[in-house]
């Protein structure tokens, strides 16, 4: 259950993120609760949706690769902590934005979650019902962004490259846990 809940709160990174990029920009008044409900929706049924998909691809491999892995999820789980590590050091993609539009809301809610997709097979190697673990990850997506939507609208988007960063480096380290284990 511990290693699902940090693989949860390591995989929204993204979109908490991202939802505090949106909150600087959004540019309503009053409260951000409309927008930080929308964030939490779009990101996390999505986050939710894409691990269940790789864990579904993960099954259908595991009995061809099944000596190699951990070896593999590993690499996965590295390469996209690598990933988020990198864009935590890079100007983030919310500089672009314009307008919160629902369709702006699904290309992010794909794009930051792409990354869950391949960290999905990782589930295959956990001893935990990976459907629990898909909602598990989507609770938590969804509350931390309406967290990332409240901390932009109120300080701006100094915390965002941080939490990428927080983010990689915990997935590399689920990585190098299931190489111990």
């Amino acid at each position: 259950m511990f290693e699902v809940i940090v693989l949860a709160v390591a995989l929204s990174m993204d979109a908490f993120a991202v939802s505090i990029g949106l909150g600087s920009k959004d540019d309503t008044r009053g409260s951000a609760m409309g927008l930080g409900l929308k964030a939490g929706l779009f990101f996390g049924i999505f986050q939710a949706l894409m691990p269940f998909i790789g864990y579904l691809g993960g099954k259908g491999i595991l009995g061809w690769v099944n000596a190699y892995a951990h070896w593999i999820a590993f690499g996965l789980l590295a390469l996209i902590g690598g990933k988020m590590i990198y864009e935590g050091l890079q100007e983030g993609i919310e500089e672009d934005i314009a307008a919160i539009t629902n369709k702006m809301m699904l290309l992010l809610s794909i794009a930051t979650s792409i990354d869950a997709m391949a960290a999905g097979f990782s589930l295959t190697l956990l001893d935990f019902n990976a459907y629990l673990a898909c909602l598990i990850i989507g609770v938590t997506t969804f509350a931390f962004s309406w967290v990332g939507i409240e901390i932009g609208k109120r300080s701006g988007t100094w915390l965002e490259s941080k939490a990428e960063i927080f983010g990689g480096v915990v997935l590399i380290l689920i990585g190098v846990k299931m190489l111990v284990d």
